[in-house]
């Protein structure tokens, strides 16, 4: 008895992991969002899942929103979760990069807990005001906040958000307080009262409030134009030396086989081919991006060096 079930572990610990990975997925897959339900983020994470859902017929694939701590709840339960690709993180990749920088004690090392997977776009926060403002443009906003002082103040929202706000008021010289919320359509009631004189949000939920009339861009944070939006500005061309560029990613625990890893990324890459997928991205302020697990890890591991100076710039004091 106990040689045949020795017998039986022997073969299959032999079995290669290509096979073991044909039978992937064998159950429901949970795809975590760090951002809350109805963010820029969970929308684009909800397209995405339901593009790969089509390509793996009967799977039960759901998303899960876990919130909070700068992103980090979300990404150390997938980052603790069993390495078999049935819980997938879909994140910023700099969201993810700027953990080991916004604590002091980081709950878990980002660049070897997690496998990334895949790309999904190039993306940058933005600057914007009350559609009905007479603010129209950057320098219109930089010479008002210059004239108001440590009286005006600013939404925030995720990371990305922070130190865009936190650049931008080194850059030109304000003294603007942050005011930050757990996403940014919690911001948005306190944006259209005049409460706050702008905001620096994603572009998801910018753009589609600039669609309905309510908010309106005024600069993104890339380095050069997008390619999705090219009639935005970059703060650059306004004289102010920030680029902020984001990119959305998938990844998984380290441990995960890479057979399986592939298979992931193999979802993806397909979804960014669809017209529907570039549409979205496109109309959400992204250019589809697809890259390699391999090429998205470098990506990760210089991410995480990018933002320590960031945040250090931004003078953003790393949580206890």
């Amino acid at each position: 008895m106990f040689r045949r079930t020795f017998m039986a572990l022997a073969l299959a610990a032999a079995i290669p992991l290509g096979v073991q990975a044909q039978d992937y997925p064998s159950k429901e897959i949970r795809i975590i969002c760090t951002f809350p339900a109805g963010s820029g983020a969970d929308i684009l994470v909800r397209f995405m899942t339901e593009k790969i859902k089509a390509q793996v017929p009967g799977a039960t694939i759901i998303v899960e929103n876990k919130p909070g701590a700068a992103g980090s709840i979300g990404t150390q339960y997938v980052a603790r979760s069993a390495a078999d690709g049935h819980t997938i993180l879909m994140d910023a990749g700099t969201t993810i990069a700027s953990i080991m920088s916004r604590f002091k004690q980081p709950p878990i090392d980002v660049a070897k807990d997690l496998q990334m997977v895949a790309t999904i776009n190039r993306q940058a926060f933005m600057i914007v005001v009350d559609a009905k403002s007479d603010i129209k443009t950057l320098e219109q906003l930089t010479e008002k906040l210059k004239a108001e002082g440590d009286k005006a103040s600013y939404a925030a929202a995720a990371n990305s958000g922070m130190v865009l706000g936190e650049l931008y008021k080194q850059a030109a010289k304000l003294e603007t307080v942050q005011v930050r919320y757990e996403s940014a359509p919690a911001s948005l009631n306190d944006l259209l009262s005049g409460r706050l004189l702008f905001g620096t949000l994603d572009p998801v939920f910018s753009l589609a409030q600039q669609r309905e009339g309510r908010l309106r861009v005024l600069a993104v944070a890339s380095g050069e134009r997008l390619a999705s939006i090219p009639d935005i500005p970059t703060l650059k061309e306004k004289g102010l030396p920030i680029d902020v560029t984001t990119w959305f990613s998938a990844a998984v625990p380290a441990a995960t086989p890479k057979p399986i890893v592939d298979k992931i990324n193999g979802w993806f890459n397909t979804a960014l081919k669809q017209p529907e997928t570039i549409k979205f991205l496109s109309d959400s302020g992204g250019d589809p991006w697809a890259n390699s697990p391999a090429t998205t890890q470098q990506m990760l591991i210089k991410a995480i060096v990018d933002w320590r100076e960031f945040i250090r710039i931004a003078n953003i004091p790393p949580a206890g």
